[in-house]
């Protein structure tokens, strides 16, 4: 899909603090030549506002992504340089590679098994999710509207000087190594090798897979969350400090390719019993709002199995018409036969051994089971990664929730 040549930065209203710091030009209209008056033309000149430049931001994307920026933009140099060019040969053979083993398979899969979802799922929910918008957007390509939580800083648009660093390519390539071999982040590697750039959060990575997965990005804000739930205005300075009982987030306004507009957000948050009475449970509150959602789990430490994690785990099963996750998301105990109708895929094998401890003999049982055998999965997710390793259960509510 191609858009617009713009050439100047995204003014502050949509795009704050690009670059580090705030843009404050903005992209005039071009005058159309007229056969008019010299008045008429200038007065419908000047009655027509200027059109944001939402270009800047798409390059600063395109960019990190390792793909062609706009003809104009002040990326332009820097493109031409041999590292970008080295590091986009490099970076389109890694995606074609990951886009024929995973994307093609999980849209033939989802189109099949999971088409009436995908056709009632206009919010996803995605706690524990860190940066990963390619899974959720591959998974639930039709969705509108995406709330994603992790600890992971939410980080700032990144600016020229970290664009230009040697640093850079490197750090991209190692943090999305695990993430395009195994389908998950790890944690850890991926807050090293971005700290040694600056590239500060969970945003230059959504950024870059927004425009892997054939996504304009059209704006960008920072917000957060207040006490009650409230989602408000935030600086870079704020997203950058926040306080321990502040919410921080960022809000994407994306475009796909079929012209579907979608709204981003991700907020960093510890959503730990604990942790959230310290925020007044403002993250909860806000997704409270969202009406009957669809939530996605994967790759989740099995944090939701565990008696402190009760409070997110509690919101999931009261607001979601749908649950699809992997093991690693809510403890088959927690799915109480009368409420949910629950649909098994792919193959389950006792939990990687750092998490052995939860292991579930229920779910033993349930693949086991030959009077109901489970439903193929054609690739791999999750920490037992191998395509014939993998699993999903699919829950749907037997009484969908209420709006």
């Amino acid at each position: 899909m191609r858009f617009s040549i713009a050439q100047r930065l995204l003014p502050t209203l949509l795009l704050l603090a690009a670059c580090n710091e705030p843009a404050t030009t903005t992209t005039e209209q071009p005058v159309t030549p007229s056969t008019a008056a010299p008045d008429t033309a200038v007065a419908v000149a000047s009655a027509k506002p200027a059109a944001p430049d939402t270009a800047a931001i798409h390059n600063v994307a395109a960019y990190l992504a390792g793909l062609p920026v706009s003809q104009g933009s002040n990326l332009q140099k820097l493109q031409a340089q041999p590292a970008w060019q080295a590091y986009a040969i490099d970076a389109n053979k890694s995606w074609t590679q990951y886009h024929a083993s995973r994307t093609a398979k999980i849209e033939a899969w989802a189109a099949t098994e999971l088409d009436s979802v995908r056709a009632a799922s206009p919010t996803i929910f995605y706690p524990f999710s860190g940066p990963d918008l390619l899974n959720v957007t591959t998974m639930f390509p039709g969705s509108q509207t995406y709330v994603l939580l992790g600890l992971e800083p939410v980080g700032t648009v990144p600016g020229r000087a970290n664009l230009e660093n040697s640093k850079l390519f490197p750090a991209l390539k190692e943090s999305l190594w695990s993430v395009l071999n195994f389908s998950f982040f790890r944690t850890n590697s991926m807050a090293v090798n971005l700290k040694s750039v600056e590239l500060d959060g969970a945003l230059p990575l959504m950024l870059l897979f927004a425009a892997r997965t054939n996504h304009q990005v059209e704006a960008v804000r920072y917000v957060q969350l207040l006490p009650d739930g409230q989602l408000a205005e935030a600086d870079s300075a704020l997203i950058r400090k926040p306080g321990p009982k502040v919410v921080p987030g960022v809000e994407l306004k994306l475009r796909s390719a079929s012209g579907q507009s979608k709204t981003v957000q991700y907020f960093s948050a510890d959503i730990s019993d604990w942790k959230l009475g310290q925020t007044q449970e403002a993250a909860l509150k806000y997704v409270r709002t969202l009406g009957p959602l669809t939530t996605y789990v994967k790759s989740a430490t099995y944090l939701m199995h565990k008696t402190y994690f009760s409070k997110v785990r509690n919101l999931v099963l009261e607001r979601s018409n749908y649950v699809l996750q992997d093991d690693s998301g809510i403890a088959m105990k927690y799915f109480q036969p009368a409420d949910w109708q629950l649909t098994y895929y792919g193959t389950y094998k006792r939990p990687i051994n750092l998490f052995a401890k939860q292991y579930q003999p229920e779910l033993t049982a349930a693949y086991t089971d030959k009077a109901n055998p489970p439903r193929p999965l054609p690739f791999g997710t999750g920490y037992n990664w191998r395509e014939n390793d993998s699993n999903l259960l699919l829950a749907r509510r037997a009484s969908p929730v209420a709006e």
